[in-house]
């Protein structure tokens, strides 16, 4: 079972990630404004795994939630003081999956990336990943 340990900047957030295969994770750039303004960059690059496969070790991390300007709520959860985010969640997904911050990864180069979303949003300087999927929108 492989296992793929995280923190926060500071290490008052430690976690570990137990997947019983890399393949449970599906790692994807998001491209849509709401990711672009919470990762301060221009997508957002998250692993979706199952819930159970998030183990906080150390420390509680703070919780945002808020409309994504699509009219979901989204949580976020993030170091209170040094600010790394975390993961996050929308209320569709909260009972069954997390969406890890692969940066917040102590190997963010474990889990690539599987596939883009709102590609539509894409800064125009920006080339497409190659050989993943690309989606332009997601219909709600």
């Amino acid at each position: 079972m492989p296992v793929y340990s995280g923190s926060c900047v500071c290490r008052r957030i430690e976690y570990e990630l137990r997947l019983d295969s890399p393949d449970d994770a599906r790692t994807s750039l998001c491209h849509c404004r709401n990711c672009k303004k919470a990762f301060g960059t221009n997508y957002g690059l998250t692993a979706k795994v199952p819930k159970d496969a998030f183990c906080l070790l150390k420390g509680e991390p703070k919780e945002h939630a808020a409309d994504n300007g699509s009219g979901a709520v989204v949580h976020r959860e993030f170091c209170d003081h040094c600010g790394s985010f975390i993961l996050e969640y929308g209320e569709a997904a909260k009972e069954h999956s997390r969406y890890i911050c692969v940066g917040s990864l102590d190997d963010p180069e474990a889990l690539p990336p599987k596939g883009e979303f709102f590609c539509k949003e894409r800064a125009s300087w920006m080339p497409e990943v190659p050989n993943v999927f690309h989606k332009r929108e997601i219909k709600q």
